[in-house]
C-alpha cells in the first residue's frame, strides 16, 4: 500500500496521497493552491492562477474535472486562439495539465489521464 502525506495550512491538516493529490477535494483553498504550486516549483499567478480557478469552479459546479479540450476552448474564449494550444498549456504546466494544474486545483488523482488527451 502506498503512503499518504499530510500538509498543514492555516492550522488544518490536509490529507494527500503519495503523489501530493488531495484525498478530500473539500480541503482545497487558494492558500493551499499557492503552497502546492510552490512544491511544483512554480508561482501561482496570472494565467496559471486563472486556469486553476477555472478548473476549481468547473469542478464545484459540475462535480467533474474538465478535460483538456474543454479547458482549451475556455482559453480560446478568454485569451484568443494563439494561446489556446496544448503547447501553451504545457508551457504553463510542464508536467501536464492533469499532473500539475489539477493537483494545484485540489482534484484527486485522475484514474484515467483523459485530461491530457
Amino acid at each position: 500500500m502506498l503512503k499518504s502525506a499530510q500538509t498543514t495550512v492555516a492550522n488544518k491538516i490536509i490529507e494527500r496521497d503519495e503523489e501530493g493529490f488531495l484525498l478530500y477535494t473539500e480541503d482545497w483553498s487558494e492558500e493551499l493552491a499557492h503552497q502546492l504550486a510552490c512544491e511544483e516549483g512554480m508561482e501561482l499567478q496570472g494565467e496559471r492562477l486563472e486556469i486553476v480557478r477555472y478548473v476549481r469552479d468547473y469542478f464545484e459546479t459540475r462535480e467533474s474535472v474538465p478535460e483538456a479540450r474543454t479547458l482549451l476552448k475556455h482559453m480560446k474564449q478568454i485569451w484568443g486562439e494563439e494561446r489556446a494550444t496544448r503547447k501553451y498549456l504545457y508551457r504553463l504546466f510542464p508536467r501536464g495539465y492533469g499532473q500539475q494544474a489539477c493537483k494545484i486545483a485540489g482534484m484527486r488523482k485522475p484514474r484515467k489521464l483523459m485530461l491530457d488527451v
